[in-house]
């Protein structure tokens, strides 16, 4: 891959959109009442969302995340009353990751926020075009070995 500028490569625009869209979401989040919610919890809050009460090490898959991320972010999440480490009732050693009243509540509010921001970035963009960055997004997770789902 020849690179003749900045803006013609692949990492700088990638993560030029992750900052900006990011920046917008904090944004959304406070003005929308939800800014115990950062963007960096959405992982983790939209694999509760589908099945809340997990243990951390398949939260941490599910959400993509690695195990020493987890911690720290759980660490954030629960002070923000979004989450609660529970043992789990047949192993003490386990942490079962739920939801507390407030993680269930800013589900809808923090959805709408999501929806709004990226119909906005994505603004005269072809629906085939954003199937396609998709596509091309999780093959570049798979080549480094990251689950690309």
């Amino acid at each position: 891959m020849t690179l003749n500028s900045v803006k013609e490569c692949p990492y700088y625009l990638i993560s030029r959109v992750s900052l900006v869209v990011t920046a917008a979401l904090k944004k959304e989040f406070a003005s929308s009442g939800v800014e115990q919610v950062k963007p960096a919890y959405l992982c983790v809050l939209m694999s509760l969302w589908q099945e809340d009460g997990l243990k951390v090490i398949e939260l941490g898959k599910k959400a993509g995340l690695e195990p020493s991320t987890m911690t720290g972010l759980l660490d954030r999440m629960e002070r923000d009353e979004l989450v609660a480490r529970t043992t789990d009732p047949n192993d003490r050693r386990v942490l079962r990751i739920n939801l507390t009243k407030t993680g269930q509540q800013v589900r809808d509010p923090v959805l709408k926020v999501v929806d709004r921001v990226l119909t906005e970035v994505f603004a005269g963009i072809a629906e085939d075009d954003i199937s396609q960055t998709k596509t091309i997004l999780r093959q570049v997770l798979a080549n480094v070995h990251e689950d690309s789902t």
